[in-house]
């Protein structure tokens, strides 16, 4: 699969969950994960598809350590 299509790939499966901060620093988080998926849309190739696993690091670690809560939007 090419670059392009695992990063939208993994972007919309992002983008279809409503994340919630439960802490201050799920905040934050919550603020990274929005950054990094704004620029994977404004990059191309390979940098979005880092911004696109910057965004999931965020996402995963804010879930393992409490800090967020993901359900599906749809």
């Amino acid at each position: 699969m090419e670059v392009e299509e695992e990063t939208e790939k993994w972007r919309k499966k992002l983008e279809s969950l409503k994340i919630v901060a439960l802490t201050e620093e799920g905040k934050w988080m919550l603020e990274n994960i929005e950054a990094y998926l704004s620029d994977s849309k404004y990059f191309k190739g390979l940098r979005a598809f880092e911004a696109v696993i910057w965004a999931w690091a965020f996402f995963e670690i804010g879930l393992e350590l409490g800090h967020l809560k993901a359900e599906k939007k749809y």
